[in-house]
């Protein structure tokens, strides 16, 4: 039977009005989808604290597990992570922030893989009955990590540092980075590790003015321009290391906070942070440990 005109607009209304219905169930995570994507598929530059656990699971880099001597009679656990290369490549020590040896900072070292460099990404809580797992690592980490003496740290950097030149597929340099906690602690590598080529730190605090004197590998770091607790340390230990005539580059981000690679989804301008200092990162270590 064929419908009158009133009859055919009555009928297109109602498919409208149950095609609205039906988009409208699933239009929120439509809409949500992009968002989160944009963050995870950005595969140049390492993945945020959200991402990190998905991404790193579907990494085709080969990673392992490794124990290292780490000296006094002590051993170090660590992730290793090998980059897809024909020639050996230099050694990057990944240090974490407070929140620990989570799947954030091994995916850091996954990225730098990415990037063409061996990553030795050492668990520093080793022997302090951290269980594993995201959210264990998390919840115990910040407390511990602030019980941990200075020359155990450096001492255990040094023997991750020296485990990766040792590796049949690395040349024998190797460079540090670190975040937050770790920042400051890589910081600190610079004075104490007399073999370190490089070091990389972001939104960490610097050593005393004495101890800048004793530093010889180039320092490049990255602060976040909402972060004055630390930015407060930058004009005077920029003024020391310029009266030494030591390499210290830096740059403050607009708007990011501290923690901006981690918290890639925390703001744009933690993500625009991220996307310009990682390159500069990785530009830096090529630069001083060879590509």
């Amino acid at each position: 039977m064929e419908l009158t005109p009133l009859a055919r607009l009555a009928a297109a209304g109602a498919l409208v009005a149950v095609t609205a219905a039906f988009t409208s169930r699933l239009l929120p995570d439509a809409v949500a989808a992009p968002t989160a994507m944009y963050v995870v598929q950005d595969l140049s530059i390492p993945a945020s604290d959200a991402a990190a656990a998905g991404r790193l699971a579907k990494s085709s880099r080969h990673g392992e597990y490794v124990m290292i001597p780490a000296g006094n009679g002590d051993s170090l656990r660590a992730y290793v992570v090998y980059p897809e290369r024909k020639d050996k490549a230099p050694v990057v020590v990944v240090i974490e922030d407070i929140y620990g040896f989570g799947s954030w900072i091994k995916g850091v070292g996954d990225q730098l893989a990415a990037d063409g460099f061996i990553a030795v990404v050492p668990d520093l809580l080793t022997g302090a009955g951290v269980a594993d797992g995201d959210s264990a690592v998390r919840a115990a980490s910040p407390g511990l990590i602030r019980t941990l003496k200075r020359e155990d740290v450096q001492r255990r950097i040094a023997a991750a540092g020296t485990y990766g030149m040792s590796l049949p597929a690395a040349v024998k340099k190797y460079g540090v980075v670190g975040y937050c906690w770790g920042g400051s602690t890589v910081f600190t590598h610079a004075v104490d590790a007399a073999k370190v080529g490089a070091v990389v730190v972001y939104y960490g605090g610097p050593p005393t003015a004495a101890e800048l004197t004793k530093i010889n590998a180039p320092i490049l770091a990255h602060y976040g321009g909402n972060d004055a607790r630390i930015n407060a340390s930058i004009p005077a230990t920029d003024s020391v290391m310029k009266s030494l005539k030591k390499r210290y580059d830096y740059t403050i981000y607009d708007g990011a906070g501290h923690g901006f690679l981690r918290q890639q989804e925390g703001s744009p301008a933690n993500l625009d942070a991220t996307k310009k200092a990682w390159p500069k990162t990785i530009a830096f270590f090529r630069e001083t440990l060879g590509k």
